[in-house]
């Protein structure tokens, strides 16, 4: 697997606007995972394969900013993952917008670059990995000009998948690295990872 390098044409949006429902409501990217913060791993892990980083977040900001610029939804409350693609693509003066979630430690380190590449090849405006089993939305690429799409997407309350669909979007296959894709949603799943990799 090869590794990605940074594409200055491509800005990365790491989505971290959830409410954490299944840490009690703590802020998920925040959440240490082996002594530190989801996000610190997410934007590391990132940002080297991008041209920039915006986090999404819609709380906790200050802490946010010391890992890219914070980008809030539009509109006040929880609204989803659309909401969180809808402000990046309004925020982003890249031609390319590549989103990750923040629960997901450990992204393909190839991720930006096989995306990307499949979009063009495919003359796409979307771009979205899969597993080999589904599909996992939330990791995808989108054209800078899809951003009025999006925020009409989400007027229309569309969860990210059905818009994705309305987008035709490529599915690229990564089934090779499948267990980077996995996201971590509860205690019991941040004890388990970090057990299985101790000391990352």
């Amino acid at each position: 697997m090869s590794v990605g390098i940074p594409n200055p044409d491509i800005t990365a949006a790491i989505l971290a606007g959830g409410q954490g429902a299944r840490l009690g409501g703590r802020d998920k990217g925040l959440a240490l995972l082996g002594g530190r913060p989801l996000i610190e791993r997410v934007s590391q892990a990132i940002a080297g394969q991008v041209g920039q980083v915006l986090i999404c977040a819609n709380r906790n900001t200050q802490d946010y900013a010391a890992f890219g610029r914070v980008v809030a939804d539009g509109d006040s409350g929880f609204r989803g993952p659309l909401a969180g693609i809808a402000a990046a693509l309004a925020a982003c003066n890249t031609p390319w917008l590549l989103t990750v979630p923040v629960d997901s430690p450990h992204p393909p380190a190839n991720l930006a670059e096989r995306l990307h590449a499949a979009a063009l090849e495919t003359k796409a405006d979307v771009a979205v990995a899969g597993d080999g089993v589904r599909t996992q939305p939330l990791f995808a690429i989108y054209r800078r000009t899809l951003a009025n799409a999006a925020a009409a997407a989400l007027a229309s309350d569309l969860a990210v998948w059905r818009w994705q669909q309305d987008c035709k979007a490529v599915t690229v296959d990564f089934s090779d690295c499948a267990s980077d894709l996995a996201n971590l949603n509860t205690e019991q799943e941040f004890r388990i990872w970090e057990l299985r990799h101790i000391g990352c």
